[in-house]
């Protein structure tokens, strides 16, 4: 596996689109209210898969894409189209950067459009939605060595109910190419068993002052 995300990103060095996104692309922390030590960014090469809706978990993958960059895009590496009739699937392992504690949260800033999650073998849960995070608490999935993250993402494009943008599958004029799987960070990080899970800040500007609501799990 790790012979195999080396020739990855030998492989990605090759693509002649030159920004300053190039490369692992996205390095600092997306949420930066509550950093956390120990986190661990999962940008960078992943494997990934094309394959029709109905198939199950592919047996082998098609080669290297960059997250987080949409599957049609220059930056993934691949700019491959993917139908209504098929699924996006990703693979990459992972080590956990420090000696486990607490609980270990995986997190995605936004996958367009329904993502289901595996790791190690083990389903994590499905998310709907291309724009909003989403989390999954991974710790009781883990085992020692290196871990295994899989997704499948399906996206019906303009051909679904789904809140979109200007998507669609024939772009043209003012509508847009589609934007498929892992557009946002990906990370890993560890919180005891009492965290916050998110603040809302509201300012008083009259008062000179703020309101903190803190929403807090365990």
């Amino acid at each position: 596996m790790k012979l195999v995300m080396a020739l990855a990103v030998l492989i990605l060095a090759q693509e002649p689109l030159a920004t300053r996104w190039k490369g692992d692309g996205l390095p600092e922390y997306p949420r930066p209210q509550m950093q956390r030590e120990d986190w661990l960014n999962l940008n960078g090469p992943w494997e990934y898969a094309i394959r029709p809706k109905g198939e199950p978990r592919p047996e082998s993958f098609d080669g290297a894409i960059r997250v987080p960059y949409p599957v049609e895009s220059a930056l993934s590496g691949v700019k491959r189209r993917v139908t209504p009739h098929q699924r996006l699937w990703y693979r990459r392992p992972f080590t956990i950067p420090t000696a486990r504690k607490g609980r270990i949260l995986l997190h995605f800033g936004a996958v367009d459009w329904e993502t289901r999650v595996w790791i190690n073998g083990r389903e994590m849960g499905v998310h709907r939605g291309g724009y909003d995070p989403f989390s999954f608490d991974i710790t009781d999935s883990l085992h020692d060595g290196e871990q295994e993250i899989l997704l499948s993402v399906w996206d019906p494009t303009d051909t679904g109910p789904q809140p979109r943008g200007k998507q669609v599958r024939e772009p043209r004029g003012i509508w847009y190419t589609p934007t498929t799987g892992i557009w946002q960070t990906v990370w890993l990080e560890p919180v005891p068993e009492s965290h916050i899970r998110s603040m809302k800040i509201v300012p008083d500007l009259d008062r000179g002052s703020v309101r903190i609501e803190v929403d807090v799990t365990g």
